[in-house]
């Protein structure tokens, strides 16, 4: 299906997989071998498994919404991986796991009034960011913990729909209710600070912020005609006006490699971050993420077939038929040139699809109600931004309960 752009639903965790692409078979299926390169048997590229804490869903989703996935029996549950660590949040707890062997090193729940919830979680060098949604809704605090230990080293305000943007043992730059602003760890200090109109869709590409700006204020639906270009190391600031006095095509989308991508419903358009002159378009396309090592940017295109291209040309440098796909069967996150996929159901299983020969180069046994996290600001989820492991929530085993699971277990793979 067909996804709208979303510019401002950045702090749902949903199971947000790569196209399902339809075809016959129950799940993409080893091709003849041919050559050198082939193998006898697929080799499983699952690492650890990990103890889940608190009650959890299998299959039937949190309160009945049969979405097929283990997910926590109340709530959310948000994951990302890095620092050395995968680590997990939900409800108020978070927990660090060792990205080597899934060990548990430390567990903490965050100090906060009855009704607050975690809304995020991102691993960065030396520490996590955690996003605290205040039980009125209104306000959000961005906690950052020590990586090490699960210190809570530093509480700062945030926009609802903003947040750590970059930070390290030593920083952190915060998309703040007002202004987006960068404090030192060591003493809360404001580092430097750059005002705002309120919460505004926003893109980062490494160390630069695109902040957009319209003619209708923040989070209207009036058409980009700015962006606001942050160093966010050095806090230097200038704008990129939209070519020819027209407006941007669409919503920031994504930001990679020096380009970014504005969606709308008519395809794709590509901006240079330096310029703002347009680069490419693609017609009807629609983005799906990014593989950080290869610089691709991944979009679905109007036939179905999901292309890597490059973000400054847009020239298309791998690709996924239709046919790789099927039934309840999705690709999820691309790392390196590798794609992990998870086919649904009771006895599904996991895959890597290497887009680059076009087959599968390994399966897992199988991974009953597995569910992907996918966090649609590209803050947070189970993909690291560097690296290639990736982590799902599985359900080996039911409970008496209906639809309770009674082991949850957190499975990390390598892709």
């Amino acid at each position: 299906m067909r996804r709208a752009v979303l510019s401002v639903a950045l702090l749902a965790l949903v199971i947000l997989p790569l196209p399902v692409l339809a075809s016959d078979g129950p799940s993409p299926q080893q091709p003849p071998c041919q050559g050198s390169g082939c193998y006898a048997e697929l080799a499983s590229a699952q690492r650890w498994t990990a103890r889940l804490p608190g009650t959890w869903d299998a299959g039937t989703g949190a309160g009945g919404t049969g979405n097929g996935g283990t997910v926590p029996a109340a709530g959310q549950a948000y994951v990302a991986v890095g620092s050395g660590l995968a680590v997990l949040g939900t409800g108020l707890t978070v927990t660090g796991y060792a990205q080597a062997d899934g060990a548990q090193l430390w567990q903490v729940t965050l100090d906060a009034p009855p009704g607050s919830a975690i809304i995020s979680v991102r691993a960065w060098q030396g520490v996590i960011s955690v996003g605290l949604l205040a039980a009125t809704g209104r306000s959000r605090t961005e906690v950052i913990l020590a990586a090490k230990t699960g210190a809570v080293l530093r509480r700062y305000p945030a926009a609802l729909f903003g947040g750590a943007v970059l930070a390290s043992d030593a920083t952190t730059v915060v998309i703040g209710p007002a202004a987006v602003t960068s404090y030192d760890n060591a003493n809360g200090r404001v580092r430097w600070t750059h005002r705002t109109a309120g919460d505004q869709s926003w893109q980062a590409d490494g160390q630069t912020l695109y902040l957009a700006a319209s003619a209708g204020g923040p989070l209207s639906s009036s058409p980009v005609t700015a962006l606001r270009v942050i160093n966010l190391v050095t806090g230097s600031v200038r704008t990129l006006s939209s070519p020819l006095g027209s407006a941007f095509s669409g919503t920031p989308a994504v930001a990679a490699g020096g380009a970014v991508l504005f969606a709308s419903s008519a395809g794709v358009t590509a901006y240079s971050g330096s310029t703002g002159g347009v680069l490419w378009t693609m017609h009807g396309a629609v983005p799906e993420g990014t593989d950080p090592a290869p610089r691709l940017i991944y979009l679905t295109t109007d036939e179905g077939t999901l292309v890597g291209v490059d973000p400054l040309t847009g020239t298309v440098r791998t690709s996924v038929p239709g046919s790789v796909s099927s039934g309840q069967a999705g690709m999820y996150v691309v790392r390196d040139g590798i794609a992990l996929g998870l086919t649904g159901g009771a006895n599904g299983e996991a895959w890597g699809y290497d887009v680059a020969r076009g087959r599968v180069a390994w399966s897992s046994t199988a991974l009953p109600w597995p569910h992907f996290f996918s966090d649609l600001s590209g803050l947070g989820g189970s993909a690291a931004v560097s690296g290639d492991i990736v982590v799902v929530t599985a359900c080996p085993h039911l409970s008496a309960s209906p639809g309770i699971c009674a082991d949850p277990e957190l499975v990390a793979f390598s892709l």
